[in-house]
């Protein structure tokens, strides 16, 4: 396929918390459609360096980068470390998070700082960082959840980050908009993942309790949330700011 074909050719991708789930999923997906992609991850070198190497297979320039988005310092250097190894950044996927879901008496301060430092937090220092580097314009793509309009027991704290997500989002839309900078959220449902299984979500009553109220009937895979990470990184989403996509597979 002639690389010029394909709808991020020649566009740079910064994908935070990439080294697996669906941040790992979207960076292949950008990677697969010609843009060069900057996989960042927290922990894991040998999983990050695993999808930057798959990425370089399909064809794109691929580089991982260790950054903890809840440290203001690491946010700086990840962007540094952006622009020397690509030259820019054109498109930035908040994917990075974690959740942590506790019942209202066992709600700490460290518990509610880990979340929205990182959720919250670090969404707003990289797309700091990101804008800075924006030439004419440029995709921000935040990682929201269905939990921020659900009402799920012992999720507050979680919760509360994915609703400050949703409301940045709009936000940032108005507030970007005039430098053609468009800002857009993704809204999963449930979605197998590596964190998904370990936390022993996979075979619970829970997961069965989902499917069976999904119209399309079953959870999300990666792959699903791809795709609309790409349409909206592209200029086929070219005249489309502030919304936030529901992907569900009907859930609600």
């Amino acid at each position: 396929m002639n690389t010029n074909s394909k709808k991020l050719a020649g566009k740079v991708a910064v994908v935070t918390g990439a080294s697996k789930g669906i941040g790992a999923a979207i960076a292949n997906a950008l990677g697969a459609e010609g843009a060069a992609v900057v996989v960042n991850y927290s922990s894991s070198k040998a999983e990050g360096e695993k999808v930057a190497k798959e990425i370089a297979t399909l064809g794109s320039k691929a580089v991982a980068v260790q950054a903890n988005l809840s440290q203001p310092e690491e946010v700086e250097s990840l962007f540094a470390q952006a622009k020397k190894a690509l030259g820019r950044v054109d498109i930035l996927v908040n994917n990075a998070g974690i959740y942590e879901f506790s019942p209202l008496e066992k709600v700490t301060a460290e518990h509610f700082h880990k979340q929205f430092n990182l959720n919250v937090l670090g969404l707003l220092l990289a797309s700091q960082a990101a804008a800075k580097q924006f030439g004419a314009g440029g995709s921000i793509i935040n990682l929201s959840s269905v939990v921020s309009t659900l009402a799920v027991p012992e999720a507050a704290v979680y919760s509360g980050t994915k609703g400050a997500v949703d409301a940045i989002t709009r936000s940032l839309a108005a507030e970007l908009g005039p430098r053609r900078i468009r800002v857009n959220a993704i809204r999963p449902g449930m979605v197998e993942t590596e964190g998904f299984r370990s936390a022993g979500i996979a075979e619970s009553e829970m997961r069965k309790q989902v499917e069976a109220q999904t119209p399309l009937g079953r959870i999300g895979q990666p792959r699903d949330i791809a795709g609309a990470a790409v349409f909206l990184a592209s200029d086929d989403s070219a005249w489309i700011t502030g919304e936030t996509f529901v992907i569900s597979g009907g859930y609600r």
